[in-house]
């Protein structure tokens, strides 16, 4: 059976920031590759939300309809983090941590989990470090465990800033042992370095 995974989508949310990573688990890695997972939305409620591009989403999932068996809970990032509604998914992820599933955050999604100290304990990036300290405030206390990265995986949490979505999917891929390290790596270097390399060197 495939396993679950959740994207959360608020209003605003950044359409690119998950798209590479819902494909790759919904049609597999790379053409023929096995499909062990499948990709839902989640939103505050049932009804659509509209991205930044302007496209509205049906979810479906609500919080209070979410299963509670997921691989993983992926926040994609956008610009309603610091909104009323983004205090609900604080339980979410307290939830997810706690019963051990991966938690995907990109963008300002990375910026929330610092701003309620779930980064405290884990290496980590984000949308630089000012304002992973400006969100967090004295709820952030692990500076020293900022990298300068596109994404940093660690533990079962995958932090990425908001131009690093290519590599966010590629740790998250890594992380749900969607496929095999080769294949995982060669879809990353397919997506970031395009047809015209890849047909090149093939």
């Amino acid at each position: 059976m495939k396993q679950k995974v959740l994207f959360l989508l608020l209003n605003d949310y950044a359409d690119w920031e998950g798209a590479f990573l819902a494909s790759s688990l919904n049609a597999g890695v790379m053409p023929g590759s096995e499909v062990k997972f499948t990709a839902y939305t989640l939103a505050p409620t049932l009804n659509k939300v509209r991205s930044l591009g302007g496209f509205q989403t049906l979810p479906d999932y609500s919080f209070q309809t979410m299963p509670k068996d997921y691989a993983a809970l992926i926040l994609i990032g956008g610009m309603q983090w610091q909104s009323p509604e983004a205090e609900q998914v604080v339980p979410l992820v307290q939830d997810a941590l706690q019963r051990g599933k991966i938690v995907g955050a990109i963008c300002n999604a990375a910026s929330f989990l610092a701003a309620h100290g779930f980064l405290n304990q884990v290496n980590h990036t984000g949308n630089t470090l000012p304002q992973l300290k400006l969100w967090g405030g004295e709820r952030y206390t692990n500076e020293a465990g900022y990298q300068e990265e596109q994404a940093v995986s660690d533990k079962n949490i995958v932090t990425a800033n908001g131009t690093g979505y290519l590599e966010f999917t590629r740790e998250l891929l890594l992380l749900l042992q969607a496929d095999t390290p080769e294949r995982i790596e060669a879809s990353y270097d397919f997506s970031k370095n395009g047809l015209v390399k890849f047909t090149k060197e093939h």
